[in-house]
């Protein structure tokens, strides 16, 4: 009975960034701007696809995915954080904490498995142009989504289960700026390291296999694109390639510091900056490394344009 009252905790502060009062409204003012930047960015991307038919290809449609997902897991972190910036109240309800933590997993693991089939598809692009319709079908496409969502899901279920059955009697003070699973657990009052294996296993399985498919598809493709005898025609399978394995490398490689370290190695501070960099600049970045730049979404983003104004 004492065991069970010890885990009643109705909720959790969240202490944030350790700052000194005058540079809160600078750091709000950034991370509000990101924020919106975020919105504007991936949200015109996602429009943009949908409204241009020559953008209805595989590339596209994952990229439109990757859009969702990152508005998605930005949305379910930032305002908060930027509500506590704003306000004296830190706290967050059990349940809520829960929730955020699901959440924010199920979308970030999708994510990274999404970041595999996005290697697959310019793989067959490069490698098998005269199939690449046909083997890229849009049942294919759809089937590859869904089965990183399921993914997702069943470990983000896992992460949350294994976090959360834990005794937390106090304190209920989380250093971090959200309820990830890292930080929660160091509050819990019982010994974490099933729980660090279960983060060490999941980590392998949602973070370093993905990776590796990754790494094995990419030397193909690199092989092929050294067979490619224009210049021309290997700067621009070479440019395509370095986008995606630049926004790889800029939310795999935190996120897997992040969950597969044991939790006695952990740093809050560092924590906390990675977490940035997996949840928010990855984010903001996405859109200007993968679209933005490139001649097709400028060229659809000229053609909408056009069609707006034509009435008047």
């Amino acid at each position: 009975m004492q065991e069970r009252n010890q885990t009643f905790v109705t909720e959790f502060i969240l202490l944030g960034f350790s700052l000194s009062p005058r540079t809160i409204p600078l750091l709000f003012s950034v991370f509000l701007m990101l924020y919106l930047l975020i919105l504007l960015g991936n949200g015109f991307i996602i429009i943009l696809i949908c409204l241009d038919s020559h953008l209805h290809t595989p590339m596209y449609f994952f990229i439109g995915i990757l859009s969702i997902l990152d508005l998605g897991y930005t949305t379910t972190t930032v305002p908060q954080m930027l509500a506590h910036l704003a306000s004296r109240k830190k706290s967050i309800s059990f349940s809520s904490c829960v929730a955020q933590m699901y959440i924010f997993l199920v979308l970030g693991v999708t994510e990274s498995w999404l970041f595999a089939i996005m290697s697959i598809d310019r793989y067959v692009a490069i490698c098998h142009p005269l199939r690449y319709k046909l083997i890229m079908s849009p049942c294919l496409c759809g089937g590859m989504v869904i089965f990183c969502g399921l993914w997702g899901v069943t470990a983000a279920l896992v992460y949350t289960i294994f976090a959360m059955r834990l005794p937390y009697c106090g304190p209920n003070k989380i250093n971090h700026f959200f309820c990830e699973v890292p930080a929660v657990l160091k509050l819990a009052c019982a010994d974490t390291s099933v729980n660090d294996r279960i983060d060490f296993i999941l980590g392998f399985s949602v973070i370093l296999i993905p990776l590796s498919l990754i790494l094995v598809t990419y030397v193909n493709i690199f092989m092929a694109i050294l067979k490619i005898r224009s210049t021309q025609g290997q700067m621009k399978a070479f440019s395509t390639c370095a986008s995606h394995v630049t926004v790889v490398t800029m939310f795999c490689v935190p996120a897997m510091v992040m969950y597969m370290k044991p939790g006695s190695k952990a740093s809050p501070e560092e924590d906390k900056k990675l977490a940035l960099f997996y949840n928010v600049i990855s984010a903001f970045l996405n859109p200007i490394i993968y679209s933005l730049r490139n001649k097709d979404v400028k060229r659809a983003f000229l053609k909408v344009t056009r069609l707006r104004r034509a009435p008047e």
